[in-house]
């Protein structure tokens, strides 16, 4: 009989070690300079994580989007970010109701780049590369959605 580190091994190499993931989803607009900073900064965070990998950081899955999130996703948006912040997810906002409506009747009227950590509850709505480092930074550490 296999001692059972040895058996447990195997099963890990054949069907992978049961870690968490969170994914990371940039809604991105390839015609803005502010936008294809944060692509690139995002792709140099993902290359330069996966060197310095630790066996506690969780798996991030980077999701590049050019279309408009849904409707339930721009609520979920707008809940991690306040009806005070609306306006920096939906141009011309100024509460969660209003900004829904508005995006409903346009979809352009979503601002990007908007990089969120569906896991963590944290959106960056500009291209502040603090904010971006420390999102993907938390994304990786697991870190859960803040306190309101």
């Amino acid at each position: 009989m296999l001692p059972t580190l040895r058996r447990t091994s195997i099963l890990s190499k054949l069907f992978g070690e049961f870690k968490a993931k969170t994914v990371v989803t940039l809604f991105h607009e390839p015609a803005s300079a502010s936008s294809m900073r944060v692509l690139n900064l995002v792709k140099q965070a993902e290359a330069e994580a996966n060197t310095t990998k630790k066996d506690t950081d969780v798996e991030v899955t980077l999701d590049v989007q050019e279309e408009p999130p849904t409707s339930d996703q721009v609520a979920i948006l707008l809940d991690y970010v306040g009806a005070k912040d609306a306006g920096k997810i939906i141009q011309g906002a100024t509460d969660e109701h209003g900004a829904l409506r508005k995006f409903k009747a346009n979809k352009s009227s979503f601002v990007k780049p908007l990089i969120v950590d569906w896991g963590g509850g944290k959106v960056v709505t500009d291209d502040n590369e603090s904010k971006i480092l420390r999102l993907l930074k938390d994304a990786r550490a697991g870190e859960p959605i803040p306190d309101k």
